[in-house]
């Protein structure tokens, strides 16, 4: 992600794109990635970049831009619905994990996201591949202990999403293979 990458965004001619990037930056504001330390929103903005190509629609690249607020900031479902078209509610939601410590251990969890985001709609799919091959590629640079399990449950979280842009699925799905491959 470069700055040109949110640049993009700050001036694109949609309001919509514009408002979830602000709500974005907002909502991540203080938080940093894992293992690069770098401002959290960088994520989905690299996610959005990613996507565009395939969708340029600004209710996916607003979309993309917010995929992780639910699920990562205090911020609700309630409060985008003030502020975003329901669509870009319902594919947010679409890729909000609903598992909780309470569903039983990581394989359990995992089991119950990656049902609720088959289900997704085809252009939240497409966001969901942008996100895998965005985070994949980090978490093999960084943790190789964690990366074997991480890429393991990616492997089959692609597998059963089928419905998102063709060619964006390919690349996800190259790039775990080379991920896993024992030379890698």
């Amino acid at each position: 992600m470069t700055p040109a990458d949110a640049h993009h965004f700050a001036q694109h001619p949609s309001h919509v794109v514009r408002r979830a990037l602000a709500i974005a930056i907002e909502a991540h504001a203080g938080q940093v990635r894992r293992y690069t330390h770098e401002p959290f929103v960088t994520h989905p903005i690299a996610v959005a970049q990613t996507v565009r190509p395939f969708h340029g629609d600004p209710l996916v690249l607003a979309t993309a831009l917010l995929h992780d607020v639910v699920e990562d900031t205090p911020v609700t479902a309630a409060d985008l619905d003030r502020e975003m078209p329901s669509s870009v509610v319902r594919m947010v939601l679409s890729l909000t994990n609903p598992s909780s410590p309470d569903d039983g251990d990581r394989a359990a969890r995992k089991r119950i996201d990656h049902d609720h985001v088959a289900r997704a709609e085809p252009r939240a799919q497409t966001i969901k591949y942008a996100d895998v091959w965005h985070n994949v590629r980090s978490i093999a640079r960084h943790d190789p202990e964690f990366a074997p399990t991480y890429l393991a449950e990616k492997v089959s979280l692609i597998r059963r999403l089928d419905r998102g842009h063709p060619v964006l699925r390919r690349r996800v799905w190259q790039c775990l293979v080379e991920l896993t491959s024992p030379a890698s």
